[in-house]
C-alpha cells in the first residue's frame, strides 16, 4: 500500500464509518462471544508475504466489529462514558495522517502552542480563574502518578529525584475510602507505598470526613510520618459521590499539604455554571484533572491536567538533554517536561474541532440533558416496586437493585444484569455498596437519547419478570 492508495481507501474507510454509525443502534451493545473466541479467527502464524488491503479491509469488516463492545452505542450505560464526536473522530483522522511526534515546540510548534490555547479555553469553560495552566495527559491515571510524584518532590525538597526515598522519612497522603484505584497505583509507582495511603472515612454526605483527616494528620505528625498530600475526588467512580472540597483544601492548606483534585468524569460537568457548587473552592487546589474524553466528547484518549502552580511538576517531570534543547529559544514551552513520557500525541486539535463545532452551549445542552433524562429514569425506577434505588448522584448516575433487602434480592439482581447484557439491547455494569450487589447506571453517551435513556427501565422490567419466574 502507498501513499497515493489513500484516497481511495479513506473514501471506502469512510464510507465504512458512515455505515458503522447509521447501523449502530441496531448491534448488541457488548457482544455474546466467550474468552478466546475471536482469537481463533487470526491467524497463529506473521503473514510472511504481503496481503492484498482488499482482503485485509474485509477481514476486518467481517470479524473485528462483530467482537467490539460498541461504547458510542446510544444505549452504552456502562461504566463512564468514552465518546468519540463526529468533529473529534475527523480530527484524529487529520492527527493520524500527519503523524507528528509532538514532544517539543520545534517538533510540532502548531502542537504545543494549540494545547496552550485549548487548555485556557477550557479553563474559561470549566470557571477557574485565570493563572491556571495546563497540559494534556493520555488518561487520569497518568495525571494522578504525575500530581503524586510532585506532591512527594515538593516535601522532600526534590531531593527524592536524587537520593530515592531510601533515607527519607516515611510519606503520607490521604484520600476518600471511594478514591478511584488509580490513586492506589500513583501511590505504588511512586514509591511511598499503599500503605501510606490512608483512606478516610465518610461523613453522612459521603464526603471525606474533616475531624476524622484532622484527627490522622495529627496521629501521623506526633508518630514521626511526613503528610505530604491530599486527594480528593468529584465524582467518584462506583457511585458519582464528591468530597466536600472548600472545607478539605482549608484543612490541608493549613498542613501544607500539597492538593489534588480527580474530577476525571464529573468535570466535564462544570462547563454548567450550576454544577460548579459540587466543587466550590477547586481555586484553592495545586492540582485538577478532567477527561474530555469522558463526557465532553473528545475522542479517547484526552485527560487535562490544570496547575496552580506547573514549576514544582516541570522540576519533577522534566529533563532536557541537549539532543532536546531547542536552539536560541530556551523559553519556549516543550510540554514533555509536564509529564511523563517523552513522545506526545497532538491531543490538543480534537478539543480545537470539538469546541468550535459544537460550541460550549452545544455542550452544556448534551450535558444538561443527560442529567435530565438520568433524574427521569431514576425517579421511573423509583416508582416501581419491584425495585429500590439506593445511590443517587447530581451528575447522571444512579444506582437500582430488586426491592426486599434479602441475599436472594441482591443474588437476583446479579442474574438480572447477566440477563440485561446477554441480550445486548443496553450494557449496565455493577458495583458493591454495603455489601449489597447493585446496578450502575452511567449516561453520558454523545448521540444518546432521552428514549434510550427510557427504555433502561422497560428492559430491566421485562427480565425482571423472567428472574422472579425462575426464582
Amino acid at each position: 500500500m502507498k501513499y497515493s492508495d489513500l484516497r481511495y481507501w479513506l473514501t471506502e474507510s469512510a464510507k465504512w464509518v458512515d455505515s458503522y454509525y447509521s447501523n449502530l443502534s441496531k448491534r448488541p451493545v457488548r457482544p455474546n462471544i466467550t474468552p478466546g473466541e475471536f482469537t481463533k479467527k487470526l491467524t497463529k502464524e506473521p503473514p510472511k508475504i504481503a496481503e492484498p488491503i482488499e482482503k485485509i479491509f474485509t477481514d476486518f469488516k467481517d470479524i473485528v466489529p462483530n467482537a467490539m463492545t460498541h461504547w458510542q452505542h446510544p444505549k452504552f450505560f456502562a461504566y463512564f462514558p468514552a465518546n468519540a464526536a463526529p468533529a473529534s473522530i475527523f480530527a484524529e483522522s487529520l492527527v493520524n495522517a500527519m503523524g507528528a511526534q509532538a514532544m517539543l515546540w520545534q517538533t510540532s510548534p502548531a502542537a504545543t502552542e494549540m494545547e496552550t490555547v485549548v487548555i485556557d479555553w477550557l479553563r474559561q469553560a470549566l470557571g477557574l480563574k485565570e493563572g491556571f495552566r495546563g497540559t494534556i495527559h493520555d488518561t487520569a491515571t497518568t495525571a494522578n502518578l504525575s500530581a503524586t510524584l510532585t506532591m512527594r518532590e515538593k516535601a522532600l525538597n526534590f531531593q527524592g529525584l536524587k537520593e530515592g526515598l531510601y533515607n527519607s522519612r516515611k510519606l503520607r497522603v490521604y484520600a476518600s475510602v471511594n478514591a478511584h484505584s488509580s490513586v492506589d497505583k500513583a501511590i505504588r509507582l511512586s514509591g511511598i507505598g499503599e500503605n501510606n495511603l490512608i483512606k478516610i472515612k465518610l461523613d453522612s454526605n459521603l464526603s471525606i470526613d474533616k475531624k476524622a483527616l484532622k484527627s490522622q494528620i495529627d496521629e501521623d505528625l506526633e508518630l514521626g510520618y511526613l503528610p505530604i498530600g491530599l486527594i480528593l475526588s468529584v465524582g467518584g467512580t462506583s457511585i458519582g459521590s464528591s468530597d466536600e472540597v472548600l472545607p478539605l483544601l482549608k484543612l490541608a492548606k493549613e498542613y501544607n499539604l500539597y492538593t489534588h483534585i480527580d474530577a476525571a468524569w464529573a468535570g466535564s460537568a462544570m462547563i454548567c455554571p450550576e454544577m460548579r457548587y459540587l466543587w466550590d473552592g477547586v481555586d484553592l487546589a495545586d492540582s485538577i484533572v478532567f477527561n474530555p474524553h469522558k463526557w465532553l466528547g473528545a475522542q479517547f484518549d484526552c485527560s487535562i491536567q490544570f496547575l496552580k502552580d506547573p514549576t514544582p511538576q516541570i522540576n519533577t517531570l522534566g529533563l532536557r538533554p541537549a539532543y532536546l534543547e531547542t536552539l536560541d529559544a530556551e523559553d519556549v514551552t516543550n510540554y514533555n517536561e509536564w509529564t511523563i513520557p517523552l513522545g506526545r500525541r497532538f491531543r490538543a486539535l480534537k478539543i480545537w474541532f470539538l469546541i468550535r463545532v459544537y460550541g460550549l452551549d452545544g455542550l452544556k445542552s448534551m450535558i444538561r440533558n443527560h442529567i435530565t433524562w438520568s433524574k427521569e429514569l431514576e425517579e421511573t425506577f423509583k416508582n416501581n416496586p419491584k425495585f429500590d434505588v439506593i445511590t443517587t448522584s447530581p451528575f447522571g448516575m444512579f444506582t437500582f437493585c430488586l426491592s426486599g433487602g434479602t441475599e436472594k434480592d441482591y443474588e437476583n439482581t446479579k442474574k438480572l444484569l447477566n440477563l440485561i447484557n446477554a441480550d445486548g439491547e443496553c450494557y449496565l455494569t455493577q458495583t458493591i455498596i454495603d455489601k449489597k450487589f447493585v446496578i450502575r447506571v452511567s449516561i453520558g453517551t454523545f448521540e444518546t437519547t432521552r428514549e434510550d435513556v427510557m427504555a433502561v427501565h422497560t428492559i430491566a422490567n421485562k427480565f425482571y419478570n423472567i428472574v422472579v419466574k425462575k426464582a
